[in-house]
């Protein structure tokens, strides 16, 4: 795929709804843009697997990871006044939900739009004025009246997912990709272009490409995706948390336009660390930008698919995504594309001898 292809594909990725556990739409678009590049299946948890020809019997799997979900919102119950009560999805940081648009998905599929409110500074006292915000004194507000008009007119039921309403946007000027879901629609992306690149290559490894649900939740999807695959050795892409517009420049160790970010260690994994070597060897060979990260939280699907079977090596390859966890995050196309240019050079490299020193 040239880069407008790829642009138009995670653009599309990007706008499309799908928090945890309705990862309904973005799965019907990743089945349109794999199809051809191998056998298309699901499961009951809407994980979506593309796995491709093999070249030949006995070769090591290779799972290629990422997840399809994104941080959202559920309708928790509908106020007398027409207002929302709602709960999480994913992590979210509390300050940076109010004001913002989310569009709710109401009985008959339809997106209705609504505002995240909050009480105006008007009616606080100085306490109130004071103090962080907290989730529960929130409600979203679509402009009803009565709990009536909203189950009546409106369509929308207790318990309909809630997602951001943001668009994406490219600067091409400044490389520079704008828009929702970066964790993770930038590594479903990842998946799709690197299975293009390789399509028709003879590989020293079997591979399948698992698109995991729920990630979000607590690494549900690839709890099932791991047990499916049967991997000898993955690689995750997540759209990873930057942190050079938050951190003294000496500690900056996913900067956005400075390549893809491979952690060593983080909340749930200690990244397999010969395997992890092979890959930054081979991004210095190839001339291809990396960036080194030692994580004290967060974790990615890496966390369970290393524990599953025998114990599988893993690496991550993530793609710096600034103010991941709200409605918006900023990212760069350069260092998406040499994430994909580094999954593949590593994946033609392998073999069963060199996984089996891992």
């Amino acid at each position: 795929m040239n880069k407008d292809q790829m642009l138009s594909l995670i653009e599309e990725l990007s706008n499309a709804p799908g928090v945890s556990g309705f990862e309904d739409e973005v799965v019907a678009l990743l089945r349109r843009h794999a199809a051809g590049l191998g056998e298309l299946s699901e499961d009951a948890m809407r994980n979506l697997y593309v796995k491709r020809p093999a070249g030949k019997e006995g070769l090591p799997v290779l799972q290629l990871d990422a997840h399809s979900d994104e941080i959202g919102f559920m309708v928790r119950a509908i106020r007398p006044n027409g207002t929302l009560d709602f709960v999480t999805l994913g992590g979210w940081p509390a300050a940076s939900i109010p004001s913002h648009r989310v569009l709710i998905r109401n009985s008959d599929g339809a997106y209705v739009p609504g505002i995240v409110a909050s009480k105006p500074p008007h009616f606080m006292n100085e306490a109130e004025r004071k103090a962080l915000p907290e989730i529960t004194s929130m409600a979203i507000d679509i402009g009803a009246s009565s709990d009536r008009e909203v189950r009546e007119e409106y369509r929308i039921p207790v318990a309909a997912p809630v997602i951001p309403d943001a668009a994406f946007e490219y600067q091409a000027a400044h490389d520079i990709m704008i828009g929702k879901a970066f964790d993770n629609r930038l590594g479903c992306a990842a998946i799709v272009a690197t299975l293009r690149e390789l399509a028709g290559a003879e590989l020293g490894v079997e591979l399948t490409g698992a698109f995991a649900s729920q990630e979000e939740t607590g690494l549900r999807g690839a709890t099932v995706t791991a047990q499916r695959v049967k991997p000898d050795i993955a690689i995750c892409f997540e759209g990873c948390p930057a942190d050079d517009t938050v951190m003294e420049s000496y500690a900056v160790q996913t900067a956005v336009k400075k390549g893809p970010m491979l952690r060593h260690i983080d909340a749930r994994m200690i990244t397999s660390p010969r395997f992890q070597r092979f890959a930054l060897d081979m991004a210095a060979r190839k001339g291809i930008p990396v960036q080194e990260g030692v994580r004290t939280g967060g974790a990615t699907n890496g966390g369970v698919i290393h524990l599953s079977g025998k114990a599988v090596p893993v690496i991550v390859i993530g793609i710096p995504s600034r103010y991941i966890h709200t409605h918006y995050s900023i990212a760069s196309y350069s260092d998406f594309e040499n994430a994909v240019k580094l999954a593949c050079e590593v994946i033609r490299a392998l073999s069963g001898p060199i996984i089996e020193g891992f």
